[in-house]
């Protein structure tokens, strides 16, 4: 599931301004669109919506993704490349993997997880949908604040 680019470690901790300032890509407009799916504040930047869209995702200290599914019947799943930061990603019924700039995270279709920033920095990634038949995104429920809280 993760493959790491050895040696580079980013800051361990910056804000969404220093991320804004410093990150390969900027943060980008506010996530309004998905505001529901996300605890905490998360912004949105298209990268690339010719063949397979591509967007920086950008969380700020302690923000993350909901619970979900990227459903196909053939193919799909979703790429995480980490570009800035630290956060994490977490498949159902294992233990949350840390991410850093460089880490690539290979989610296979109909797989449950989230993923989002540490507690106490923000964090950014690229997210890469996986072309598939039948696909799209299933939204389930909020990593509780107690299962979150365990990170720190």
């Amino acid at each position: 599931m993760l493959e790491a680019i050895q040696g580079y470690r980013a800051p361990e901790r910056m804000s969404i301004e220093e991320l804004n300032a410093s990150g390969p890509f900027p943060a980008g407009a506010p996530n309004t669109a998905y505001a529901r799916y996300f605890t905490g504040k998360s912004y949105l930047t298209a990268i690339s919506t010719s063949q397979v869209p591509l967007f920086a995702v950008s969380f700020e200290p302690g923000c993350r993704n909901s619970w979900h599914v990227h459903r196909a019947s053939r193919g799909g799943g979703q790429i995480l490349v980490a570009t800035a930061g630290r956060g994490y990603c977490q498949i159902w019924g294992e233990e949350p993997v840390e991410l850093h700039p460089g880490d690539v995270v290979h989610i296979p279709a109909n797989v449950r997880h989230w993923h989002g920033a540490a507690p106490d920095t923000a964090f950014q990634h690229l997210a890469l949908e996986v072309p598939g038949e039948d696909a799209g995104t299933t939204w389930l429920e909020p990593v509780s604040d107690a299962d979150y809280a365990r990170l720190a």
